[in-house]
């Protein structure tokens, strides 16, 4: 039988890449998106800060004297920025898997607040627009930027299964390449959406938006299919 070939289409850790060399899968990973942080100003931080994503909070750890900001609550997207922020001292109040419904949650329950949302220029529109619409109080500020990094992959490469993290990089790859009949594996829902709107139906969206859990389900789907 021949190897399950599949493309990230970020680096991937060495853990994360174990676990694939670790089922016999043939991997071939290519960033195409870069990240570039953002100088800001910490002086105008309301009383609540917001991340949807673990840039922002790598952005923020660069900045001189963010120290400051540990006393801050803390509401936030995703589990892995979670951890991220609790490893340098933050408290994270409030955390959910997606940003509507962190919103949600804001609007109904801590719509009282201040807060300031650390972002990137690529962001959705899901925060921003329900805290307006709520009449809270907060600010926004971009503390980095997602750029697109096409890449043209070889018309000798065929890949089973192809990983994608964020619309960006979906609208990256699809810049110079094709999707024919790869399955797609995608963080969350957001990501997944950006590849319907291009009419491609083979996608499996993991259960929770990290990224070993994109590996998880691509293990298991491939397993289920050799049975």
């Amino acid at each position: 039988m021949s190897q399950t070939s599949i493309l990230s289409t970020k680096t991937l850790s060495a853990e994360q890449r174990q676990v694939f060399l670790d089922a016999n899968f043939d991997l071939l990973e290519q960033d195409f998106i870069e990240i570039k942080n953002n100088l800001f100003d910490l002086n105008t931080i309301n009383n609540n800060l917001i991340f949807s994503s673990q840039n922002a909070v790598l952005s923020l750890i660069e900045q001189d004297g963010w120290e400051v900001l540990k006393t801050k609550p803390v509401f936030c997207v995703g589990i892995k920025t979670k951890e991220l922020l609790e490893s340098h001292g933050f408290t994270v109040d409030v955390y959910l898997d997606y940003a509507s419904e962190l919103a949600e949650i804001i609007t109904l329950i801590y719509n009282k607040e201040s807060y300031t949302f650390l972002s990137g220029n690529l962001r959705k529109e899901t925060l921003p627009e329900a805290l307006k619409s709520s009449g809270i109080t907060f600010n926004e500020i971009e503390v980095y930027q997602t750029t697109l990094a096409p890449f043209k992959i070889s018309d000798q490469e065929n890949f089973d299964g192809i990983l994608f993290f964020s619309p960006s990089a979906v609208e990256s790859y699809l810049t110079n390449n094709k999707i024919k009949n790869e399955v797609c594996f995608c963080i969350g829902t957001t990501t997944a959406s950006a590849l319907e709107t291009k009419k491609i139906k083979n996608i499996v969206i993991a259960e929770t938006p990290t990224i070993e859990e994109v590996i998880e389900e691509v293990i298991e789907y491939y397993k289920t299919e050799s049975i």
